[in-house]
């Protein structure tokens, strides 16, 4: 199915020549003189590149062929991250490239959504909050307030964040993974 360049969004799926992109960013532009068009960055689903393209009226691109599957995150082998389909228990394998920045959230056992291009592998999403247990942090010290300032925490992910200073070592938090934000103690 075509897309046109008004339905362009934010987070929007779309195939130029073969190559299935994510938008991540993107901007209407009304110039003084001539026609509007639409300034975007788009996200590569098979390698990570971001590129600039600049979509005209009257241009369409195609929707993607693209599935999201539900799996388990198994494991990290060198360069290689295991992932097992939860019906099939088929195991697909995905390269660090492949996963990105969804890497620093993932915990063995953990579901998430493998989206497959025709079929392949290409790209693993993690739900947008999860809940991470705080492994190193520093101590508070005396007159640390709650609603002061952060200090930095490592995850059992490997993931570093910015906690408030009341949040001890050993506790729960959640984590929106699409900033890296702290979100919320886990009670």
């Amino acid at each position: 199915m075509a897309i046109g360049m008004g339905e362009l969004k934010k987070g929007l799926k779309i195939e130029i020549e073969g190559v299935p992109y994510r938008i991540v960013e993107y901007q209407h532009v009304k110039p003084g003189k001539g026609a509007a068009f639409v300034r975007a960055k788009i996200k590569s689903f098979l390698d990570g590149k971001v590129i600039e393209k600049t979509f005209h009226a009257g241009d369409k691109c195609e929707e993607p062929n693209i599935l999201e599957k539900p799996m388990q995150y198994l494991y990290h082998d060198g360069d290689s991250y295991q992932f097992m389909d939860t019906e099939s228990y088929e195991q697909t394998a995905l390269s660090a490239d492949q996963v990105g920045e969804a890497a620093k959230w993932l915990l063995d056992g953990m579901a998430v959504s493998v989206l497959l291009h025709n079929e392949k592998a290409i790209s693993v999403t993690v739900p947008q909050i999860v809940e991470l247990k705080i492994v190193e942090t520093p101590p508070n010290f005396k007159g640390d307030t709650s609603s002061a300032g952060k200090k930095p925490a490592t995850l059992e992910s490997g993931a570093v964040v910015q906690i408030p200073f009341h949040i001890l070592e050993g506790e729960t938090i959640r984590v929106n993974t699409e900033t890296g934000e702290y979100v919320e103690k886990v009670k």
